[in-house]
C-alpha cells in the first residue's frame, strides 16, 4: 500500500492541494501514478441536472485551471457529465495535462437532466473509451472507471473489454464505481483494479467495508458526494455547531475529516464556483482538537 505522505499542516507557501498529502495509485506495478490526495470532481461544470453546457463557459474553464494552480493533479470526470460537456471543457482548459491525471468514467447513458441509465454492453463500453480518447485528445486514458456494473451482462465480459483496451494501450489503469466488496473481488480476478469510487462522507458511511478493503489492498478510495448534506445541515446539527465553533465551513470540516479518515482516501469535491473551489482546497489547513475530531467521528 502507498500512503506516501499524510496531510501537511505546514508549508503554507505551497499550493493548497499539494499539502493534502500524496497517494500512489497502482503502487507496486511497473506503472505507478502518484497524485495529491485532494482532487477535483468535474461534474458541476455542466448545466442544471448535469445536462448541457454551463451557464458561463468561461467561468467553468477558469475553475478547472484554478484547481490546477491550487495544486490539484487528479481531475475526475465522466463521459455522462453533460453528456460529454465536462470532458470537452477539460480538454479546452487543461490539455495537454502536464502533470495532471485526468480520470474519466463510462457505462451510463443520459436521456435528459438528472436521468442516468446503466449500460454495460461490451460494445458500448468500447465506444465509451474510444470517444473519451477523442474528446480528451489523448492516446491513452490514465484512469478509466466503470461508472456502474450492469448486472444484465456478465462481469467477465465488461472487464474483458477493459482488459482488451488496456492491452491496446488505450487505458493505463482501471477503476470501479459504486461496487461492493464481493464485486471488487470478482473484478480483481479479471483485471488489476487500482481505485474504487463509492459514495462516502462524514454522514454517510455505508461503504465503510469497502474503504477497509481498499485500505488493506492499497487501492485508492475516491469518495463521491464527499461533502456532508441532509440532516447534518439542519440548524440544530452538531456539524453546524462545530462549524460555528471552529470557524471552518461545513465543506472544509467534511473534507478534512475524509483526509484524516484514511491514507487511501482521495476526495474529489466538485464546484463551478471559484470561491467555493478556494474554500474547499483550504480544508488542508483545518486544525481541530481531539474532542472536535471525535465529534466529527460520531456524526455517522
Amino acid at each position: 500500500m502507498s500512503m506516501d505522505t499524510p496531510p501537511d499542516s505546514g508549508g503554507e507557501s505551497r499550493p493548497l492541494a499539494t499539502r493534502s498529502g500524496t497517494f500512489t495509485l497502482a503502487a507496486g506495478t511497473d506503472d505507478p501514478m502518484p497524485v495529491h490526495r485532494l482532487g477535483y470532481g468535474a461534474m458541476r461544470v455542466t448545466g442544471a441536472g448535469i445536462w448541457g453546457p454551463p451557464d458561463d463557459r468561461s467561468t467553468a474553464v477558469a475553475v478547472l485551471r484554478r484547481a490546477v494552480e491550487l495544486g490539484v493533479d487528479l481531475v475526475d470526470t465522466a463521459d455522462s457529465y453533460g453528456p460529454f460537456v465536462s470532458e470537452d471543457l477539460i480538454r479546452e482548459a487543461l490539455h495537454p495535462y502536464d502533470g495532471v491525471l485526468v480520470a474519466t468514467k463510462g457505462g451510463l447513458l443520459r436521456t435528459g437532466p438528472n436521468a442516468w441509465h446503466v449500460l454495460g454492453d461490451p460494445n458500448y463500453l468500447r465506444q465509451c473509451v474510444e470517444m473519451s480518447l477523442r474528446r480528451l485528445d489523448v492516446e491513452r486514458i490514465d484512469l478509466w472507471q466503470l461508472h456502474r456494473v450492469d448486472t444484465r451482462y456478465p462481469l467477465v465480459d465488461q472487464m474483458g473489454v477493459l482488459t482488451e483496451m488496456q492491452q491496446a494501450g488505450k487505458i493505463r489503469h482501471v477503476g470501479l464505481s459504486e461496487v461492493d466488496v464481493a464485486t471488487l473481488d470478482e473484478a480483481s480476478e479479471l483485471v488489476d483494479v487500482v481505485s474504487v469510487q463509492n459514495i462516502y462522507n462524514v454522514g454517510n458511511r455505508t461503504h465503510a467495508d469497502m474503504l477497509d478493503a481498499c485500505d488493506n489492498r492499497g487501492i485508492g478510495f475516491i469518495p463521491w458526494f464527499p461533502i456532508a448534506g441532509g440532516d447534518l445541515l439542519a440548524a440544530d446539527s452538531p456539524l453546524v455547531g462545530l462549524a460555528a465553533q471552529s470557524g471552518y465551513s461545513i465543506a472544509q470540516l467534511s473534507l478534512a475529516w475524509l483526509l484524516r479518515r484514511s491514507p487511501v482516501m482521495l476526495p474529489i469535491p466538485g464546484t463551478g464556483s471559484l470561491s467555493h473551489l478556494a474554500e474547499n482546497c483550504a480544508c488542508v489547513d483545518v486544525v481541530l482538537d481531539d474532542e472536535q475530531w471525535e465529534s466529527l467521528d460520531s456524526l455517522a
